[in-house]
């Protein structure tokens, strides 16, 4: 009779458990990574975005968003610089707070167009406000500058 135990048969979960402390970082730093783009379009009109002028007025004007410019400011502000944070896992919970409310704004804006997002539905900032929301939550975790700092905010 061949009994097979869990030792004898190769498994991933032995090296997938060994990197499950990755997966933390992993989701705060991508996270950052992919906010700081959509920061500076608006803000520097990098990447293909319009500046802050000409987003501001576009919030102004299309999204009834007054002062435009001071709105743009805030979103992209937020997106740039608490993306940074992210990624450093510097000030991790209020960067995480900013986005938050960011996506929760973004939604509002979105949801007349419905759920997904290649119709210009909130989709895509209910996805970045909930991953704001669980890194608010969870904080910068041991890899981030709050943990080698001692930051526990």
């Amino acid at each position: 009779m061949n009994h097979h135990t869990e030792l004898d048969t190769p498994s991933l979960l032995g090296p997938l458990d060994r990197l499950a402390v990755l997966a933390w970082p992993l989701i705060r730093i991508v996270t950052g990574l992919l906010l700081i783009p959509h920061g500076a379009q608006k803000l520097f009109g990098w990447f293909g975005g319009y500046g802050l002028s000409a987003t501001g007025q576009f919030f102004e004007t299309s999204l009834n968003m007054s002062p435009g410019i001071l709105w743009a400011a805030l979103a992209g502000g937020v997106e740039f610089f608490a993306g940074i944070a992210l990624v450093l896992g510097i000030l991790t919970r209020p960067a995480a707070l900013g986005v938050a409310i960011v996506m929760a704004v973004a939604m509002t804006v979105h949801i007349p167009q419905g759920f997904f997002w290649n119709n210009g539905g909130y989709e895509y900032p209910l996805m970045w406000g909930l991953l704001a929301v669980a890194i608010l939550l969870r904080g910068g975790g041991a890899y981030s500058l709050d943990a080698k700092l001692g930051l526990r905010i």
